[in-house]
This record gives C-alpha cells, structure tokens and sequence, in this order.
C-alpha cells in the first residue's frame, strides 16, 4: 500500500502481519525472499545482540526481532535513504512491540579499525552476525537507478572486506550467517579463513531438479570443523508455484533453517608429510 507520506514509499507486511516495512516504491532494493529465508537462519531461541551488516530497509533484522522475542538488533546501513526507511518502519504503530529492540547505526560495513569503532561498531559486540551483501557481478546486467545499484552489485573481494568487519564485531564463539550465489561460495570460504570456521551450506534451489540459486551458509567465530553440506531447501513444488511447507514456514517466521543432525562433514584438506 502507498505510504502515507507520498506515493514514492510503500508500506508492506511480512510474516503474515506480524511486522510491517517502509520501502521505496519503484526503485532502490526491495526486501523480499532472500531477506526472510537470512533471518531464518537464527534460532528462534536466540535471546542475543545481532548485527545485520548492509541491512537495507532492516527486513532481515526485522523478521529476527519479531521471531526470537529477546534479540536485540543493530541494523547497520550506509546508505541515508535506506536508514531513513527503516527509521519510519520503527516507528509503525504495527512495530510497536519489536521497536524497542532494534537500533539503527548508519555506517559503511567496509570500515576498519579506528574508524569502524568510532562509527558504532565497537569490537567483540556481538553474539551472532547476519549479512546480505551486494553479490551481483559489475558485468551483469546494470540498472540505471543508483540506489539499487549500490544494493546489488559487488566490488571486487567483497567478502574479504565485510567478513573482516563481521570477525572483528563478533565476540568468540559467535555466529555468522551469509546469504549469496552459489558461485561465490569459493570467495566466500576463503574470506572465512582463520576466521570463522565449522561452515555449514545449505543449498536453496526454486524446485526439484533444478540448480541452486542461493546458499546459505553459518560458521562460528573460532571454530576449526570442516565444511557441512546440508540437505538442500526447495522452494516450490514441481509445478513451480506454491511455496513448499518448509520454505513457507522459513519465509514466514514459524520456523528455523539449518539443523545440527544434517549434514556430512568435509574434513578440511591436510598436507602431505615432505
């Protein structure tokens, strides 16, 4: 629906109403799919500080909040148009009962050091990080609207910077969740390196026999298994419509993604004795 202020923003309902979100209407980047199926990615247990690293609108730290009642939320975006949405969004009568947990941080993720303290984003703060970071390749297809742009498209090594701010801000132990294309798992990984270990993927694929379109990928500040594949989520039945049971409870706030029975172990590649 248009919001209130004009007709240049929308408000829009998640998670069958249990939140609402204003989002730019007809340009910039409008939440949808990947941000829910990223904040499933948390238990519905979780009763600590997050961070949602280039969050946007906030839909991914939303959708957290209004999951797990004891989350707190920082949504961090540098990007002043997309604060500001999320700033109205705080303040939606329908957010009444999660806006208390959730604060804004407008900062750029890729800042290091000195200059990532002094922005907000002190080290060892947090007990899980969520990112969905800009994973469109400069030689796609470009869109002519900036703000979408910026929210879609990566500059090289990407990962290596938002991966160093996501170990620097997370305390030891803590959790990391990345949504992406499945061809950036290889950067990804490496980006994780001495860093967060014990990655788990789960494959997201929009109907049986189809390839991946997504993954989702946890690790854990520290930890030194090796890699998980998890058993993949499919979206859609195979006459390609309506959402499977478990997506549709993943997408709607009613249930988790990723479990610790699933899953086999690919033990990390040892050297050879010379």
């Amino acid at each position: 629906m248009p919001h209130e202020n004009g007709p240049s923003f929308t408000t829009d309902s998640f998670h069958r109403g249990r939140f609402h979100l204003v989002q730019p209407a007809g340009r910039g980047h409008r939440a949808g799919l990947d941000a829910m199926l990223l904040a499933a990615t948390v238990p519905g247990g979780f009763d600590g500080r997050l961070a949602d690293l280039g969050a946007g609108g906030g839909a991914a730290g939303f959708a957290v909040a209004a999951r797990c009642p004891k989350a707190q939320v920082i949504l961090v975006e540098r990007s002043a148009e997309m604060v500001d949405c999320a700033r109205r969004s705080i303040a939606l009568k329908p957010n009444a009962a999660i806006a208390p947990r959730l604060r804004l941080l407008q900062a750029d993720v890729e800042l290091c050091g000195r200059a990532r303290v002094e922005a907000g984003l002190a080290d060892n703060a947090f007990d899980f990080v969520i990112m969905n970071p800009p994973f469109n390749a400069p030689e796609d297809r470009a869109t002519p609207d900036a703000l979408r742009r910026q929210a879609h498209v990566m500059e090289g090594n990407l990962f290596e910077r938002w991966l160093r701010t996501a170990s620097a801000i997370a305390r030891p132990r803590a959790e990391l969740a990345v949504i992406a294309r499945p061809a950036s798992l290889g950067e990804i990984l490496q980006a994780l390196s001495g860093r967060f270990g014990s990655p788990a993927v789960l494959p997201v694929h929009p109907r049986p026999g189809a390839d991946a379109i997504r993954i989702l990928l946890k690790a854990t500040k520290g930890a030194r298994g090796g890699l998980r594949l998890l058993h993949p989520l499919i979206l859609h039945g195979s006459d390609g419509h309506a959402f499977t049971q478990e997506a549709d409870d993943a997408i709607n706030g009613r249930s988790a993604l990723f479990s610790a029975a699933q899953g086999k172990t690919i033990a990390p590649a040892r050297r050879r004795p010379t």
